[in-house]
C-alpha cells in the first residue's frame, strides 16, 4: 500500500490555545515529514521553530512506530492489566476465605460411585493367611500364663490342651485381632462396606468417614475406634455373620432389635463385645475340647460368636432388656458362654434346624435349653431324680405308709412300699 499517513497529536499550550503536530509519513521508503501545526496554522505563520507560539509549547511529534514503544504508553497499559490483576487476586482472597470458612466436604470421585464388591469371609480369613503377620504373632498372649498351684490345678482338672496341628490357626486368630483397620488395605474395606451394605441392605457404598456409622452401631464417624478391644476380628465376626446365608437372618433380627424404640443397642458394638467374649473363651482353653472335636478352630469361634450372640439376643427381647442394663447382661451372657460352651453350641445348632425347618423360634434361652437339654443335662436331671427318690423310699420306710405320689415335670410318679 503507497500513500502518506498523517498523524495529528494535540497539546494544550500554556495559553489554552491547542498545538497539533501533523505528521506526513511515506510508507514507500520510510521517511517521514513532521509538519507542526498549531491552531490550524503551520510554523511560517506566526510560529516560531522552537516550539513556542505567543507563550506556549507544543508536543514534539514522533512516528507512530516510536508510539508504539513509547515507555510511558507501555507504563500506562501495564497499569491498567495490573489493576485488573489487582481485582482478580483479591477476588481469589475472599474466595478463598469463604472456602475455608466452609467445613471441608470429601470430594466424591467418578469410579467411586461404583460399588465395591462384597467380599465373603473365606476371602477375607485367606487375605490373612497369606499376608505376613510375623510382628504381630511375636507379641499374642494366646493362652493364660499360669504358675504354681494353678498351673498343677489347670493340669490335672482343667479342659485338654489343644491339639499341635490346630495351634498355628489359633495364633492366626490372635494375630487378626491385633490387627487394625487401615485404609491402605482394599480388603479391609471391602469387609467394612459388605458389613454396612447386608445390615443397611443397600447397593451402594458409603463414605469411609461419617455420621452414618451410627446407624449400625459404630459410636461415631470412625469405626476403626471400636476395634481397640477385638482389632479386625471383631469386623471379620460381624462378617461373617451377615455373609453366611443361615446366620443373616438372625442378624437382621438382631439388627432389627437394635433399632427397637425402647430395646435399642448399638449393634456393631454389642457384636465386637461378642468377639471378645469368644477371645477370652478361646484364650483360656474353654473352647480347645471342642476345636479338638472338629479339628479347627475358626470354625468353633465362629459359631462361638454367633451362639453367644443369639443367646444375648433371645435374653435381651424376653426380658425387655435396655441399654441401662447392657453392663449386667454382658457379665452374665459372658459367665453362662464360658462355663456352658458346648450347651450354647448346641442351642445355636437347634435354632437354625428349627429356621431351616421354618419352625418360629422360641424367643426365651430358658424355653430353649428345657426343651433341647444338653447329655450334661440329662444327667444331672437323673442324679437330681435319684436323690428324691431315695428319699422317697426312706419317708415311706419311716412312715410305712403304703404308696406316696410325687409330681416330676409333666409326669406324676407313684411309689409303693
Amino acid at each position: 500500500m503507497e500513500g502518506d499517513v498523517a498523524v495529528v497529536v494535540y497539546s494544550e499550550g500554556s495559553k489554552g490555545f491547542q498545538q497539533e503536530c501533523q505528521q506526513t509519513e511515506d510508507l514507500t521508503n520510510g521517511h517521514s515529514k513532521l509538519t507542526p501545526v498549531l491552531n490550524g496554522l503551520p510554523p511560517g505563520n506566526g510560529v516560531k521553530e522552537n516550539g513556542s507560539a505567543n507563550g506556549s509549547s507544543y508536543l514534539r511529534s514522533v512516528p507512530i512506530s516510536s508510539l508504539k514503544q513509547n515507555g510511558i504508553l507501555q507504563s500506562l497499559a501495564a497499569g491498567g492489566e495490573q489493576t485488573k490483576a489487582e481485582e482478580v487476586n483479591s477476588e481469589l482472597e475472599r474466595a478463598q476465605q469463604e472456602w475455608d470458612a466452609l467445613e471441608s466436604i470429601q470430594p466424591v470421585l467418578v469410579e467411586d460411585l461404583t460399588p465395591s464388591a462384597l467380599i465373603s469371609f473365606n476371602e477375607a480369613l485367606q487375605h490373612f493367611q497369606t499376608t505376613d503377620l510375623g510382628d504381630l504373632l511375636r507379641n499374642i498372649q494366646p493362652t493364660i500364663r499360669r504358675t504354681g498351684l494353678a498351673a498343677i490345678t489347670h493340669f490335672l482338672f482343667g479342659p485338654p490342651r489343644l491339639h499341635k496341628e490346630l495351634v498355628e490357626e489359633r495364633d492366626l486368630v490372635f494375630a487378626i485381632a491385633q490387627c487394625s483397620l487401615e485404609n491402605s488395605q482394599p480388603v479391609h474395606m471391602r469387609v467394612l462396606q459388605t458389613i454396612y451394605r447386608k445390615l443397611t441392605c443397600t447397593r451402594t457404598d458409603c463414605p469411609r468417614y461419617g455420621p452414618h456409622w451410627e446407624n449400625v452401631g459404630f459410636q461415631g464417624a470412625d469405626p476403626a475406634t471400636d476395634l481397640r478391644g477385638t482389632g479386625f476380628l471383631g469386623l471379620m465376626h460381624a462378617l461373617y455373620l451377615v455373609m453366611d446365608p443361615e446366620t443373616l437372618p438372625l442378624a437382621r433380627d438382631i439388627y432389627k432389635l437394635s433399632q427397637h424404640p425402647v430395646q435399642n443397642f448399638p449393634f456393631c458394638v454389642m457384636s465386637i463385645n461378642m468377639t471378645r467374649i469368644a477371645l477370652h473363651a478361646l484364650r483360656e482353653e474353654v473352647l480347645s475340647k471342642e476345636c479338638n472335636r472338629r479339628q479347627q478352630v475358626v470354625g468353633v469361634l465362629n459359631d462361638f460368636y454367633v451362639a453367644t450372640f443369639l443367646h444375648l439376643y433371645q435374653l435381651w427381647k424376653s426380658e425387655k432388656k435396655t441399654i441401662s442394663d447392657s453392663g449386667y447382661v454382658l457379665k452374665e451372657v459372658e459367665l453362662y458362654a464360658k462355663k456352658n460352651p458346648k450347651q450354647i453350641l448346641r442351642r445355636l445348632e437347634s435354632f437354625l434346624q428349627e429356621r431351616r425347618a421354618g419352625i418360629v423360634h422360641r424367643t426365651s434361652p430358658d424355653a430353649l435349653s428345657h426343651s433341647n437339654p444338653s447329655p450334661g443335662d440329662r444327667e444331672s436331671r437323673c442324679w437330681s431324680l435319684q436323690l428324691r427318690v431315695w428319699s422317697v423310699m426312706t419317708q415311706l420306710h419311716h412312715k410305712g405308709e403304703a404308696d406316696v405320689y410325687m409330681p416330676y415335670g409333666n409326669h406324676v410318679l407313684t411309689f409303693i412300699w
